[in-house]
């Protein structure tokens, strides 16, 4: 089994300081064995806050696979935001915008879906899609495949279609060919897990999407700051949703959410159970 601390949209310059010491606590304590951050670690893609980023990552375990958001390239500043969109995010976090880790267990590949040409919404083209492909379809069968992009390939039926990342469907069809099993997410502010079976029909295929809610921001739109454990397995995998009690000063876990795969189909437990017989 494989441990997974994803974490998102943190928001380096409009953080909740107070949350930045507990959560380095608890993630230390459950000793990962990859940090996931799904984007936006800045505001406003400052030098600065990409200075308190890059530090308090430092203070994290790794290895982490860290990938940018629409909110790390350059909102007001036109020439950095069409010129050297993430010239900052990659001085200062990382220059390998598509990060890959991978074991005996796990593979996890990180996407960078950020565009200068829209102010928040993000795309995938076919050569990132085709390098995930080659990535990961000749790894063995056991091997878990996880894609990291900041806009999501799925959401809860409240949300609208252009909230998703674009050419979605494109890709999910290249993913069902190489067998990708888990997306995760941020972009939102808002936690979710479930498999991607209603909105794409694809024989025989349904990947599972966790989204992430904000860890640290103040900007936490109605939904309380959290991050997700997610334990991964074979053929289960289980989601652990942390969540910000102001009572306690502590990050504790609201919801468990427990998932099963049979074949290259990912559902809820109780479904994968029916399904398989069990």
């Amino acid at each position: 089994m494989r441990t997974i601390i994803h974490l998102s949209d943190l928001h380096f310059g409009r953080v909740d300081q107070a949350l930045l010491g507990p959560l380095h606590d608890l993630i230390h304590s459950i000793a990962p064995d990859v940090v996931v951050v799904s984007g936006d670690l800045t505001q406003r893609a400052r030098t600065e806050e990409f200075e308190e980023a890059r530090a308090y990552l430092d203070t994290l375990p790794g290895p982490q696979i860290v990938v940018p958001g629409n909110h790390d390239i350059s909102l007001y500043n036109v020439f950095r935001r069409f010129v050297r969109p993430l010239d900052r995010f990659k001085r200062y976090i990382t220059d390998d915008l598509d990060p890959v880790f991978v074991d005996d267990e796990i593979a996890v590949v990180g996407v960078n879906t950020a565009r200068s040409l829209t102010i928040k919404d993000g795309r995938v083209n076919k050569e990132q899609v085709q390098r995930i492909h080659a990535q990961l379809d000749g790894l063995a069968p056991h091997i878990t495949r996880i894609v990291v992009t900041h806009h999501p390939f799925d959401l809860p039926t409240t949300f609208k279609e252009q909230d998703l990342v674009d050419r979605a469907p494109m890709a999910m069809e290249v993913f069902a060919e190489c067998g990708v099993d888990v997306l995760l997410a941020g972009h939102m502010h808002v936690s979710h897990a479930a498999s991607t079976a209603s909105r794409y029909q694809i024989d025989a295929y349904a990947a599972l999407v966790v989204q992430a809610g904000t860890a640290t921001s103040t900007r936490g739109r109605g939904e309380v700051n959290s991050f997700n454990l997610l334990r991964v397995e074979h053929e289960r995998l289980e989601v652990d949703r942390y969540g910000w009690d102001s009572l306690s000063n502590t990050f504790r876990v609201i919801l468990t959410e427990k998932f099963l795969r049979r074949g290259n189909i990912w559902s809820p437990a109780a479904e994968g159970m029916l399904a398989a017989g069990i």
